[in-house]
Parts: structure tokens; sequence; C-alpha cells
């Protein structure tokens, strides 16, 4: 069932977005993108906060983090378009043809962008390890192809390029773990992405009645 459902938020996105035209279409794929890339550096941050400091109980821990990964998309894309429009109040003429071609390739962008970061947010659900067809391990867009799986590793890989930061001399990634496949050689580390693992765990532990530790 997931499978429909994301091919649903795939579909009507980019109807959505194809219908604003190319530039409006341009313009929501470059704030959905900005929008996905800050709610992924801050939600964590932001639900251990709101976990200490607004509605501390376990019932509202184990839904922060859901929420302020939504929350903060939403309203990045929202103040974005807000923003693009601002800037850009009329649109210059374009062909028929690159106006077709172009808005619903930036529609479906969009929409791809849209259901990476819905389907990552289910990884944070207070839902069972497995749900509705939902399986971390899986390409859970018909076996096909992992929305969530490039949205992670586009993240990490913007994380130590483009907008990587340091500690003590090293490149900070996002939810990079690294491992050293050979302890003599320093440049045998691999880095690998922990987000799935955790979160998956936790929905385990959630499923069986546990009181499960935020991953966090």
């Amino acid at each position: 069932m997931i499978d429909w459902i994301l091919l649903l938020v795939l579909a009507v996105t980019t109807w959505c977005v194809a219908s604003d035209g190319v530039w409006g279409a341009a313009i929501t794929f470059v704030g959905s993108l900005l929008a996905g890339l800050v709610a992924m550096n801050f939600f964590e941050p932001l639900a251990r906060f709101m976990g200490a400091n607004i509605l501390t109980s376990y019932y509202w821990d184990m839904r922060w983090d859901i929420i302020a990964l939504l929350g903060l998309f939403a309203g990045g894309v929202f103040l974005l378009r807000m923003v693009g429009e601002k800037l850009l109040p009329t649109y210059a003429e374009t062909k028929p043809m690159l106006h077709d071609i172009g808005r619903w390739v930036f529609g479906a962008a969009t929409g791809y962008v849209v259901t990476g970061v819905v389907l990552t947010a289910l990884h944070t659900a207070p839902m069972p390890r497995e749900f509705l067809g939902f399986q971390p391990e899986r390409a859970n867009l018909f076996d096909i192809v992992a929305p969530d799986r490039h949205w992670l590793g586009f993240t990490q890989y913007v994380s130590e390029k483009a907008l990587s930061r340091s500690s003590n001399g090293r490149v900070v990634g996002f939810d990079t773990v690294e491992f050293r496949s050979n302890p003599d050689d320093p440049n045998s580390v691999s880095k690998w992405s922990s987000f799935p693992i955790r979160y998956a765990a936790r929905r385990e532990q959630f499923g069986r009645g546990g009181q499960a530790t935020s991953p966090n």
C-alpha cells in the first residue's frame, strides 16, 4: 500500500507544480530542494528541544521527529516560494515547447524530492518497524527506486561537499558513521549512513511496546 501512496504523492505534486508554468515550477523545485536540506539539518535538534521543553511525555517524544521534519519542510517550501514570488513578480515569456517540457521536468523533479522527504519522514514515524508495506531495506516505490535512499544520499553528499563543515580538521557529513576496513590504513575509511538503521531499531522497539529511546 505504501507504494501506491507514494505514487499518489508523486503524481499529485508533479501535476500541481507543473500547472504553475515553467518559471513557477522552477522556483518551487529550488525551494523544495533547499527546504528539504534545511529540514534534514535541523529537525533532530528541534525534536530534542521540543521533547525536553514543550511536551515531554513518551507519547510526544516518539512523534516530535516526524512533526519537526515535515513541519520544517512545509514551512520552508512556503517561505521560499513567497520569497521567489517577491523577487520574480513577473516571468519572462518562453517558447511553448520549452514551456511545456520545462514545467513537467521541474514538476516531476519536485515530485520526486517531496516523495523522498515524505518517505524519509516515515522512517521517523511512531509505527512498527514495517507497516503498510513499508520496509527500511526495500525500494519502497514498487521495488524500482528508493526515493528515501536517494534523498539521504543527496543530503549526505551536499553536507560533505558544497555545504560541508569541519570539526578538528575533518569534514563532518550528515548522519555519517565512519568504518575503517583496514585498521592500519587511514585511507581505507568508508562512510555509511546510520539514519535508516537508527530509526528502524527505534520503530522495532516501539512496535514491541518498549520504551524506545531517542535515536538522536
